[in-house]
């Protein structure tokens, strides 16, 4: 469970959304969308009424993508993440981040939890931070970096190495000081995984229960929706986006991160009376 303002995150209840806000020109799905602190204060009130949390980034992980300044990346989000604060005090924030200082800039902004697809592998304070002072954290598997990951994805058994990556992150943030129960994981669909790597984790998702955290799925509009579905265009991938969210749920997802809250709520809706309760 995580108590984060009046919201209570009682895991296994129900699925929770995380609503995405990418403050980037180059996001894969939303890039140049919510630049501005007024766009992405109207993207926030659409979202808001639907979402749990809501997820703001300021450096794109899109595939290929090269690394923002930190300096660069705090500009981008902290007048977005004080603004949302402003509209929304009790609306958990969580910083898509992997540097520290955006997460400190961040968290002194109003956000309450940090995402790090890094799982605290790029910037090596990011554990040490989030344990002295207790931030929920979000562990993602990455093969690689965003810049290369794409290009060669290997493993022998994508299942058991994104589990025992996820555990050895899970075991060095305890030995940071950060308690098993503020941290959730992310298999991280997208990140240095072939489309069958992606389908694969979704299968057998269940297996992450092991790790005994709460379990974040992002397959929103991601590129091996695409290819099944054939659809080029990221915004035209919401029912392959539902039917991965439904699996997710199925097999065990406590959290969704994604785009389009307002319809995946019903998805949730169904599938958890079906699945939990």
């Amino acid at each position: 469970m995580w108590q984060i303002r009046d919201r209570t995150l009682a895991w296994g209840e129900r699925t929770y959304i995380m609503g995405v806000i990418n403050v980037t020109p180059d996001s894969f799905s939303d890039g140049g969308l919510y630049t501005s602190v007024t766009s992405a204060l109207a993207q926030a009130e659409q979202l808001a009424p639907y979402v749990d949390i809501l997820d703001i980034g300021g450096e794109s992980t899109r595939p290929g993508a090269e690394p923002v300044d930190g300096a660069e990346e705090i500009n981008r989000v902290v007048p977005v993440i004080k603004a949302i604060r402003a509209n929304y005090p009790d609306l958990p924030i969580s910083i898509d981040t992997t540097k520290v200082a955006v997460a400190e800039a961040a968290i002194a902004a109003g956000s309450d939890i940090v995402n790090d697809v890094s799982a605290g592998r790029f910037d090596l304070e990011m554990l040490p931070f989030v344990g002295k002072y207790q931030v929920p954290i979000v562990l993602m598997h990455m093969q690689g970096q965003p810049r290369t990951m794409q290009k060669y994805p290997s493993y022998k058994n994508v299942v058991a190495e994104v589990t025992q990556f996820l555990q050895n992150g899970i075991t060095m943030a305890i030995a940071c000081g950060l308690p098993q129960n503020l941290i959730a994981i992310d298999p991280g669909l997208g990140f240095g995984k072939t489309l069958e790597h992606n389908l694969q984790l979704l299968r057998e998702l269940k297996k992450l229960k092991t790790l005994k955290c709460p379990i974040l799925v992002g397959a929103s509009r991601k590129s091996f929706i695409g290819k099944l579905c054939n659809q080029d265009n990221p915004s035209d991938r919401l029912f392959g986006t539902a039917a991965a969210c439904s699996v997710a749920i199925a097999n065990g997802a406590d959290i969704l991160r994604v785009h389009d809250a307002k319809e995946i709520k019903d998805v949730c809706a169904v599938t958890d009376t079906i699945y939990r309760f």
